[in-house]
């Protein structure tokens, strides 16, 4: 078991995933149990995850994601909701907006983690077509794909890409 930093320091975006291997169902739980560990505002957990096991509705949201192929190779692909009515009832147009946004981003945050300390490999897609995600998916009125994060056995393991020095990101005060 790797400790908090190594986990991080070994998080890849991997686009190559073996597709002869399924992700146990005891994995698959522990991910979404950390996922819904994380932090939410009011305690809310103002998201939902919707869980993608099946071979044509991945390669559905591949499409809806620029042809983005991996979502269809990952046996897994877990969409990331934000719940913008439920936040919308305690923190009005500011939990709409905002907070069920940061729920479920802070969800796929510490799903990615879970996955890295699971040793799967996952790459995080924001870049996809909104109104066609919840159109395949169904979902109701209220609830926004934020995040789709595909999840399988590594293929391959990319170099880490070089992050910029904490003096470029970081001001003290």
């Amino acid at each position: 078991m790797w400790d908090f930093f190594e986990t991080v320091r070994h998080r890849h975006s991997v686009r190559r995933y073996l597709t002869d291997r399924e992700v146990e169902p005891q994995q698959l739980h522990a991910i979404l149990e950390m996922a819904c560990a994380a932090p939410s505002a009011g305690d809310l957990q103002s998201y939902r995850i919707v869980v993608v096991q099946d071979g044509a509705m991945r390669d559905a949201l591949a499409q809806a994601a620029d042809n983005q192929t991996f979502i269809s190779e990952a046996p897994i692909c877990l969409v990331f909701c934000a719940d913008t009515e439920r936040a919308e009832v305690r923190f009005g147009e500011r939990g709409r907006s905002l907070y069920a946004v940061q729920d479920a981003t802070i969800a796929a945050a510490y799903a990615q983690l879970a996955v890295v300390a699971a040793n799967l490999g996952s790459t995080w897609v924001g870049y996809f077509d909104e109104a066609e995600i919840a159109r395949l998916l169904n979902l109701p009125a209220g609830m926004a794909p934020i995040a789709l994060l595909s999840i399988g056995y590594p293929a391959e393991l990319p170099e880490l890409s070089p992050r910029r020095p904490l003096g470029d990101v970081v001001d003290y005060r």
